[in-house]
């Protein structure tokens, strides 16, 4: 039985993911924020140095997204969104994969987002870190792929999540969902069911890509 982490699994597309994993056969392990907190190092590196299992699946799911114009942006909501996006996704991955290369295997899934290769105003701190994520994943799938670790980001469009319906109306999605070629939102199964084939023994031989899963808005 393989062993998965995922990071932000308590809803939305992570908890999608979780489930997915699960239902595939993985052991899955969901550390709450009170287990790891994400906005500190140094609470990654507690988690890490008292985890006794060896995880053979990664994906980096969690992340925040501080909506704020460019002139009210300050250094502080720029730290905090890469610390979240970024940096412990980096640590989380340059600490475990040192155990996949020794085994000689891992897959690990970065979820990007449609804003790394599009934007929207507002969106500065939140299309660095995501942008930064899939250079990170070119990088790290090259020098680890000798080892058949497979390294992936997957970066979602616009996605039905109960955060979605939180804070726009329906006519709002409805608003959206015109905008997008295939005329609706994503499930967050259809994102974890793409995770899954990433993160499975199917996926052999695909590495370091971003995957665009946007109903075709990105290609307007």
């Amino acid at each position: 039985m393989r062993t998965a982490l995922v990071t932000g699994a308590s809803r939305g597309i992570g908890a999608a993911i979780a489930a997915q994993l699960e239902q595939d056969g993985c052991r899955v392990l969901t550390p709450s924020r009170s287990e790891m907190d994400l906005t500190s190092s140094s609470s990654v590196e507690r988690y890490l140095a008292n985890l006794n299992e060896a995880v053979d699946i990664l994906v980096n799911n969690a992340g925040v997204n501080q909506i704020a114009a460019l002139g009210e942006l300050d250094l502080t909501n720029v730290t905090s969104t890469l610390q979240v996006n970024l940096l412990a996704a980096f640590q989380l991955t340059q600490s475990l994969s040192k155990g996949m290369q020794k085994r000689k295997y891992g897959r690990i899934v970065n979820i990007s987002s449609l804003w790394s290769v599009v934007t929207r105003a507002g969106r500065t701190s939140y299309a660095m870190s995501k942008t930064a994520i899939n250079g990170m994943t070119r990088s790290m799938a090259v020098e680890l792929a000798p080892f058949n670790v497979l390294v992936n980001a997957v970066a979602p469009g616009y996605v039905l999540t109960d955060l979605t319906r939180q804070n726009n109306s329906s006519e709002e999605i409805e608003k959206i969902a015109q905008s997008i070629p295939m005329k609706r939102l994503a499930t967050p199964e259809e994102i974890a069911n793409l995770v899954s084939f990433l993160c499975s023994e199917k996926n052999t031989y695909l590495t370091g890509q971003t995957i665009i899963a946007d109903g075709g808005y990105s290609c307007l």
